[in-house]
């Protein structure tokens, strides 16, 4: 797991070795869900919703950045 930015509710983090659609995992204090990179859509998981909108707004320009890491680890 690499962590791509860490604000103080909430953080980005891509993992080796996942599956499925090339996602990013945004966690915080008691959830955790799963972002498509392409779309930006909560594929699964539980969020609140204030976070979440603040780290789509995040990734939101970086989904090159984003797409890169997975690639990196996901090869």
């Amino acid at each position: 797991m690499v962590t791509l930015h860490h604000a103080p509710a909430w953080k980005v983090a891509v993992y080796g070795r996942d599956h499925g659609v090339p996602h990013f995992h945004v966690e915080g204090r008691g959830w955790r869900c799963s972002v498509a990179i392409a779309t930006l859509e909560v594929i699964i998981g539980t969020y609140d919703q204030k976070s979440l909108g603040a780290a789509i707004a995040w990734a939101s320009g970086r989904q090159a950045e984003l797409m890169d890491k997975w690639n990196e680890l996901n090869p």
